[in-house]
């Protein structure tokens, strides 16, 4: 269903639409955003620009077979409206839980679909930010202004996924097709597939097309963790049998995962051994002992430096266990007309070739930020605990957490934002900017993550590009939701790390 808003097919504009505020992306975060401003700051005039043709983001982005969440729904849905699926949803699934709330707060309204923003320009005379976005169906361009910034477009590039450059990739006669473009019209049938990576995706993939193709083949130069279980959860399924309110099971379940999360997080820190062997141990469930797990599924990092994906009753082992899949841990040497030469001497046939090997990160949505006349280059910037940047006036950032689900922090986000929005209202602000304290003045600048706790590819590709952050929770990502469910609601707005205007 496409909710395209009326004012899409409005005449020719001759000045800039205003709103207070303006909400980038009508994904998970703004979807959440939008919501939030309704309940929680009545009154406000707001829009959200979407560049695809509807609401979804991530999942309407992505369409390769299989699609999942590889976080539960019970936290990675919205605080307000009760998970009633399996915790491990379709893409599908989730557009529809979306696709309520939109419908069950009357959202569609603020929503414009095909709107493509190029750039923000912010004015400190007028204490106010300039969009350019261009529709996409007749390339018309459109501008708004306004006092608030809400960044929610997520943190990779949605038309192009990241491919590395191999050699002889031209020479292959086959098909090379990254998961974020997957074709519509692809055939799989009697066809060898070969993918790419290791990661969620890949996981995903591997599965949902080993009964439409000859064969498949998972090629990795290292293992990644992964989680095994049933998708179901037990206590959930209980309540109901007893008829229990969805909103107080959504509650419970919430709370038991988030618990659960946090003692296995600690544990991973404080007893990485025991929790590899309690991940290994669900893999060899499936694949026996017999498996060579220590090559194919054994990491060389510790459990939670990179992200852990579940794996629904464990369907990737299932699919190599009966033979419909295999793995194979090796390096490429070349690619060729007839599929990849490894670095072992191996050679792996293919006629498909899928490239699950990640996405180029994405900082501020590409869009040309300029602050009063100078383009902003955001990695000369300090973060706000993620959220806002030091000489970044009237913005805020949606940057979830890797260890636990994404909406966790865009709700979070969504009540600081809107507390910070009636805080300037009822001072008067027009402006508020976050600074470096004087008790801040030598504090050490660092990456955006610390790579020996997290480091993903395409944030180490990315490094560069991101905010700095700082030695002291005020001024760093920490990624740590059990913490920062209690410290985000109090922080104090008349803090000096927010100079208002």
């Amino acid at each position: 269903m496409n909710h395209s808003a009326t004012s899409l097919h409005a005449e020719p504009q001759t000045q800039p639409e205003h709103f207070d505020v303006l909400i980038v992306g009508a994904g998970i975060s703004g979807i959440g955003g939008a919501y939030h401003l309704t309940h929680q700051c009545p009154g406000t005039t707001f829009v959200v620009l979407e560049a695809q043709d509807s609401f979804g983001g991530t999942w309407l982005t992505h369409r390769y077979p299989g699609i999942r969440s590889d976080s539960d729904l019970y936290t990675f849905g919205y605080r307000f409206k009760p998970w009633t699926g399996t915790p491990i949803a379709t893409a599908a699934e989730i557009r529809s839980y979306m696709g309520e709330v939109i419908a069950e707060n009357d959202l569609a309204q603020y929503i414009r679909y095909g709107q493509r923003i190029s750039s923000a320009i912010w004015s400190s005379q007028d204490a106010l930010w300039t969009i350019t976005a261009t529709r996409g169906d007749t390339g018309q361009t459109r501008r708004f202004t306004a006092n608030f910034l809400w960044m929610c477009q997520g943190y990779y590039r949605h038309e192009i996924g990241y491919t590395p450059e191999w050699p002889g990739m031209s020479r292959f006669q086959g098909q090379i097709v990254h998961p974020q473009t997957w074709p519509e019209d692809i055939d799989l049938a009697g066809k060898q597939v070969l993918v790419i990576g290791s990661g969620a995706t890949a996981a995903t993939l591997v599965p949902n097309i080993a009964n439409d193709c000859a064969h498949v083949t998972m090629l990795q130069r290292s293992p990644t963790f992964f989680r095994t279980g049933r998708n179901a959860i037990e206590i959930a399924d209980e309540l109901r049998k007893l008829q229990i309110s969805e909103e107080w099971i959504h509650e419970i379940v919430r709370k038991k995962i988030l618990y659960e999360q946090s003692a296995f997080t600690r544990i991973c820190e404080s007893n990485p051994d025991w929790a590899k062997e309690q991940l290994l141990a669900g893999v060899k469930h499936y694949l026996g002992e017999t498996f060579d797990i220590a090559t194919h599924f054994t990491p060389a990092y510790r459990p939670w430096r990179q992200r852990i994906a579940f794996i629904p009753d464990g369907d990737l082992f299932q699919g190599i266990r009966d033979g419909k899949a295999s793995v194979v841990t090796d390096e490429i040497e070349t690619f060729d007309e007839t599929g990849i030469a490894l670095k072992s001497g191996k050679h792996l046939d293919a006629d498909i070739i899928v490239t699950a090997t990640g996405f180029h990160l994405n900082v501020l949505g590409d869009i040309e930020f300029v602050i009063d006349g100078k383009p902003l280059v955001f990695a000369d910037t300090v973060t706000y605990r993620g959220m806002m940047f030091t000489g970044v006036p009237n913005m805020a950032w949606v940057f979830g957490y890797f260890r636990a689900s994404w909406t966790l922090r865009a709700d979070l986000v969504a009540d600081f934002v809107c507390r910070l929005l009636n805080h300037m209202k009822a001072k008067g602000a027009r402006s508020v900017t976050p600074a470096l304290r004087p008790e801040d003045a030598d504090m050490k600048l660092l990456p955006w993550i610390d790579a020996e706790n997290f480091n993903p590819g395409y944030l180490m590709r990315g490094m560069h590009l991101l905010p700095k952050r700082g030695d002291k929770k005020e001024w760093a990502h920490t990624q740590d939701y059990w913490n920062e469910k209690d410290e985000i609601p109090a922080i104090d707005l008349d803090d000096a790390a927010f100079v208002y205007k």
